[in-house]
């Protein structure tokens, strides 16, 4: 995977997710929405995993992550995000920590910034605990490192080893945002 974006814009890396209704279109829906996106274009996609909630209950989640060129700027991307997720019937209740969700979008990197605000944490700061995140990660990148210097697919083999269970489904082919 090509780590050095085009010029005019940066790698962002987006974790999908989804474990009500039918995830797995949610997240094929999904992908062709972000390949849809001006000025961005999705580079690789990982397979589609089934993993068990972390730090929650309901019922297992699809996930998959994308790595795109992006010439929007993080605050921008995440706008648009959430829109999908919001096109997608995703609902935030107040004080449900990881409620179960028909999609949800997760910016896990834009570039080398490193941004903290009320709306965005760049680096994502739990990508680094979460097996749904670093095995899709380590199938389209697995010699990236970390933050705190671990290797992506060293990481996920850690999380792994330790209970966090996750299972490559197949691949995530697109299908049309019109279906």
């Amino acid at each position: 995977m090509a780590r050095k974006a085009a010029a005019g814009t940066e790698v962002a890396l987006i974790s999908l997710g989804a474990n009500l209704g039918d995830g797995a279109k949610a997240l094929r829906t999904a992908l062709a929405a972000l390949q849809a996106l001006s000025t961005c274009r999705v580079v690789e996609a990982s397979s589609l995993y089934r993993s068990a909630p972390v730090d929650a209950a309901g019922p297992d989640y699809w996930n998959a992550v994308v790595a795109m060129h992006c010439g929007l700027t993080p605050q921008a991307l995440l706008a648009r995000l959430q829109r999908l997720e919001n096109e997608h019937g995703r609902e935030r209740p107040q004080g449900v920590h990881n409620a179960p969700r028909t999609l949800d979008l997760d910016l896990l990197l834009f570039g080398s910034r490193h941004l903290h605000d009320e709306r965005l944490v760049l680096p994502h700061p739990r990508m680094h605990l979460r097996a749904f995140v670093l095995v899709p990660l380590a199938e389209i990148w697995p010699h990236w490192t970390l933050p705190d210097g671990e290797s992506v697919a060293h990481a996920a083999r850690r999380l792994q080893q330790v209970g966090q269970q996750i299972q490559r489904v197949g691949p995530l082919a697109i299908i049309s945002t019109n279906s």
